[in-house]
């Protein structure tokens, strides 16, 4: 096994454990939350799941993106940035700047006081923009990691 081969897999194994957490938050835990009874049990159970797979979730984005640019690097891929057809590249790193920037900036820096402040003044509102901000996150995460298969097996080129 050469040294790319190993970069996809940790690449892959590392996009399946974040992507597939945030299918199971959105997916599965913040509905269950949204249909149980008290608004801070809610929230003390929404911080105590979420704030475990946080640190997760900051693991596998740092492998992600280390073995992205490995493998660019390494392959000197960089002109695929310059193809159209390679749109997935592009939206490869939006997704990994946008999770990255959540994850490392905004959630220690405001992100965690705002939602409890807005939680502790709309449970119902908060829970609702939460999942839905989820569900944008995913579904423009599910169609890159559709992209990036489709493209790197030549099926948009």
């Amino acid at each position: 096994m050469d040294d790319v081969t190993l970069a996809r897999a940790l690449h892959v194994l590392a996009i399946v454990h974040w992507i597939g957490g945030v299918a199971m938050v959105t997916a599965v835990i913040l509905p269950a939350l949204r249909r149980r009874g008290a608004p801070a049990e809610r929230l003390g159970l929404f911080e105590g799941i979420e704030g475990k797979f946080s640190g997760q979730a900051k693991l596998s984005t740092l492998l992600a993106g280390a073995t992205g640019f490995y493998m660019t690097w390494r392959m000197d891929a960089w002109d695929r940035f310059l193809e159209p057809g390679m749109w997935w590249m592009h939206a490869m790193v939006a997704v990994w700047v946008i999770f990255s920037a959540i994850l490392f900036v905004a959630e220690p820096l405001f992100l965690h006081r705002w939602f409890h402040e807005r939680a502790g003044r709309d449970p119902e509102g908060t829970f609702a923009l939460v999942q839905r901000l989820h569900w944008m996150l995913l579904t423009a995460s599910l169609i890159t990691v559709a992209g990036a298969v489709l493209g790197a097996h030549g099926m948009l080129y």
